[in-house]
């Protein structure tokens, strides 16, 4: 056997292996012979059947199983000892004069190199990295909404400005959701005017853009996910099944002890303090997925190289399930080109810097989400074995393990981008960061 490369250009490369019979042979024989041992043909008796017989009936395709593995595993031995970064797979040159009715077979395969580049880490001081912390009008809000949330509740008639109001929001597709909102946290005169006056089983026919003052809450009414109720602009109906006044809680100890019974808050100043830093804790999250975002946006704009386009869109064209046409891998390609710079550079930064993720990592980094979800629902003490099955169970899930270790390699990244750059730093309140960054009024 016989394999080598040429170069077509810096992004582009031939390989071509030669296989001769000696390479092969020895394996067809060896299948040969076990067919002919387990062969049951009338006329003869059980592996007395003529190896001529059985060459006819099984011999090419056999020699085409045999050929085909050892091309498969002799190609990708190739790859890895002569250390070549590709992009896709090798895609294998169609040779109008190759026949199976002979020993010596030759294969072509077109390559796609992965570009060679550098990445500067020292010029991102066009970037903005946000500070965002809780205004007194936020934290003033949340008050009032835990006053709301254990304050006295009793029914009303008809929906006024500060009433609470139940009821179902569909779009006939993929929302479906009941839900409790409060009048007061719906945003514009046009909107609020919609459900005042409103009596149980009246329909609301609604625009989901502008809808809430904070777009989280239109998040939980709705049911959709945090990635997609940014700039959400579709029509909703809103059926009204229930509606209710809240007479506030009052700011004393027994309101502190309902919120934490451990006796953390013992007053509305430590009240408020709490909500400060859980708040911030949260925004910190968010901003770092914006920069995360933002220094994403910045190394594919100023990391300069080529690709081998025409290659990987002959390889978009097969790679699925569904062969795609010329147009439609263009298409696919346009899609994903920005994706896949970024993919190199992000790999290329994690090689330089010694960024890696184990085993071990993932699975602490699983438990810590685990905690977070159980505490949402009043666990806050979890057994460690606990965490542990339930880890187990969810890296088991190939899908969930991968969503988990890109959370993980993000925040790696993050940390090491602040470390390794420079950015503006701008402090703001949270609405001012969403205005900012979702250009929402």
């Amino acid at each position: 056997m016989n394999i080598t490369k040429e170069n077509v250009d810096a992004l582009n490369a031939i390989v071509k292996v030669d296989i001769v019979a000696e390479d092969y042979q020895p394996k067809v024989t060896q299948q040969l012979n076990d067919f002919r041992k387990k062969a049951d043909i009338p006329g003869f008796r059980k592996g007395n059947v003529p190896m001529g017989m059985i060459k006819k009936q099984h011999g090419k395709s056999i020699t085409m199983d045999e050929v085909n593995k050892l091309l498969q595993a002799s190609l990708n031995k190739f790859l890895t000892e002569e250390k070549l970064e590709i992009l896709g797979n090798p895609l294998p040159r169609v040779q109008e004069d190759f026949s199976w009715d002979t020993e010596n077979f030759s294969f072509e395969f077109e390559l796609g190199l992965a570009p060679q580049f550098e990445v500067d880490l020292k010029s991102a001081k066009k970037v903005t990295k946000y500070d965002i912390y809780a205004g007194d009008d936020l934290i003033n809000k949340e008050v009032e909404n835990l006053q709301s949330r254990y304050g006295k509740m009793s029914s009303v008639d008809e929906a006024t400005e500060t009433s609470n109001v139940t009821g179902t929001f569909s779009n006939g597709e993929d929302v479906e959701k009941k839900s409790t909102i409060s009048v007061k946290d719906i945003k514009g005169k046009a909107n609020v005017k919609l459900f005042v006056g409103t009596k149980v089983g009246d329909v609301i026919e609604l625009k989901t853009k502008d809808l809430f003052e904070d777009d989280h809450k239109m998040q939980n009414a709705l049911g959709i996910p945090h990635d997609d109720v940014h700039g959400l602009d579709i029509k909703v109906s809103f059926t009204v099944e229930d509606i209710t006044k809240t007479e506030l809680a009052d700011l004393d100890q027994e309101l502190f002890y309902k919120l934490f019974p451990d006796g953390s808050v013992k007053s509305a100043t430590e009240l408020k303090a709490k909500i400060k830093d859980d708040a911030e804790k949260q925004f910190e999250s968010q901003g770092d997925q914006q920069l995360l975002n933002a220094i994403t946006e910045h190394l594919v704009e100023t990391t300069k190289f080529d690709l081998p386009a025409d290659f990987l869109k002959k390889w978009l064209a097969t790679a699925g399930e569904k062969e795609l046409s010329a147009e439609e891998a263009n298409e696919q390609y346009e899609k994903s080109e920005k994706g896949l710079r970024y993919q190199l550079i992000e790999g290329k930064i994690m090689k330089a810097n010694d960024i890696q993720i184990d085993y071990k990592e993932l699975t602490d980094f699983a438990k810590g989400f685990i905690k977070t979800q159980m505490a949402q629902f009043g666990n806050m003490n979890p057994e460690e074995k606990e965490l542990d099955d339930i880890a187990q169970r969810i890296l088991s899930n190939e899908e969930e393990a991968k969503r988990l270790q890109d959370q993980l390699v993000s925040q790696k990244l993050v940390t090491f981008y602040k470390e390794k750059m420079s950015f503006k730093s701008k402090k703001v309140t949270y609405e001012e960061f969403v205005k900012e960054v979702y250009k929402q009024e």
